[in-house]
C-alpha cells in the first residue's frame, strides 16, 4: 500500500463558535474553548478527552507553545496563547492580541463588534477510528495552531471569560464536569 506524503501530513482544521461568551480582556486578552470533547463537529468528527494531552506534553518539552492565527493563514500570526490546556469540557485557550501587528488590530476590532467569533484548531489526527456511520472520533491530535475564525466548524461550543481566580476556575471546572456526568447519564 502506497501513502502518499502530503496526504499523511494534511492540516485538518476545526472551528468552533465564541457566540455570546466571547471574552476581550483588558483591551486584547481573549478566552474561550477551541474544542470540545464528545461534540460532533458539522465534519462528523468528535474529538475525545485527552486527545490533545500528549502534543501539549511534547510543546512543552521542546519549550514551544501553540500558535495564534488569523483564518489559518500561516503568514498572519496575531497574538500567543498564555495557556492551552484541556479540562473536563474540551480545550481552553487563554491569549493576547498583539496590537501592535496589523491583522491582531483588525482582528481586535472585528471582535468587539461581534464580526468574528469563532476559534479554530489545525492540526494533525495521529489516531482516530471512523464508524460505519462516518463519524470520526479522535483519539489523539498533534496539535499545531488555533485560529481566530468567521466560520466556527463547532457552533455548539461555548466560551467564557477568564476566571478571576483559582477559586472560580476550580467553580466552573466542576460544574463542567458535573454536567458533563449529566449528560453521559441521560
Amino acid at each position: 500500500m502506497t501513502v502518499k506524503f502530503f496526504e499523511t501530513l494534511a492540516l485538518e482544521t476545526k472551528f468552533r463558535s465564541f457566540d455570546s461568551e466571547l471574552s476581550l480582556k483588558d483591551g486584547a486578552e481573549i478566552c474561550g474553548y477551541a474544542s470540545l470533547f464528545g461534540a460532533p463537529d458539522q465534519g462528523g468528527d468528535v474529538v475525545q478527552r485527552g486527545a490533545y494531552s500528549g502534543s501539549l506534553a511534547r510543546l512543552a518539552d521542546a519549550g514551544r507553545g501553540v500558535k495564534m492565527l488569523w483564518q489559518h493563514d500561516p503568514a498572519q500570526p496575531i497574538g500567543v496563547w498564555d495557556e492551552v490546556r484541556e479540562d473536563a469540557r474540551g480545550l481552553l485557550v487563554k491569549g493576547r492580541l498583539l496590537l501592535e501587528v496589523q491583522a491582531a488590530r483588525e482582528a481586535h476590532v472585528l471582535l468587539q463588534a461581534g464580526a468574528i467569533d469563532g476559534l479554530s484548531i489545525g492540526y494533525r489526527t495521529l489516531r482516530a477510528e471512523k464508524a460505519a456511520s462516518g463519524q470520526r472520533t479522535l483519539h489523539e491530535i498533534e496539535l499545531w495552531e488555533v485560529s481566530l475564525v468567521t466560520f466556527p466548524m463547532l457552533p455548539q461550543a461555548r466560551a467564557h471569560a477568564a476566571p478571576a481566580d483559582d477559586e472560580a476556575d476550580l467553580a466552573r471546572t466542576l460544574a463542567d464536569t458535573f454536567r458533563t456526568a449529566r449528560e453521559m447519564l441521560a
